[in-house]
């Protein structure tokens, strides 16, 4: 993830999966399952997320992998969230966290680097 890289208001698909980590296939599958998740498509079909959907799939991912709710456990969690006026708050959480995952992932792989480049005394 380039940290120099403006936010951007809309992402391509592929954006979405590298950000996130997750396969295309994952991402339709949830379009399908949280009526929130339904990016518009262009001129071209691709379809086009906005920061907004980002932080719900993030949330989502949240919720099932980390917290490990099912689909339908996740959907509660998120119906519950949306009465109590939490959903954006916490959506914007996953998206905080997600990031702070890849600034040290990013981390660890240039202290490797830096690691496996300096000279051994002997």
């Amino acid at each position: 993830m380039a940290t120099d890289d403006p936010i951007r208001e809309f992402y391509s698909i592929g954006d979405v999966c590298e950000l996130t980590d997750l396969k295309p296939h994952v991402l339709r599958y949830w379009e399908s399952q949280f009526r929130f998740l339904s990016p518009a498509k262009n001129r071209a079909g691709n379809r086009v997320y906005t920061r907004r959907e980002l932080e719900f799939v993030m949330l989502v991912k949240h919720l099932l992998y980390t917290e490990k709710y099912t689909i339908e456990g996740a959907k509660q969690q998120l119906d519950q969230r949306r009465k109590d006026g939490g959903v954006k708050a916490a959506a914007r959480q996953g998206l905080d966290a997600q990031t702070v995952l890849l600034l040290e992932q990013d981390l660890l792989g240039i202290l490797q680097a830096l690691e496996s480049n300096t000279p051994t005394s002997d």
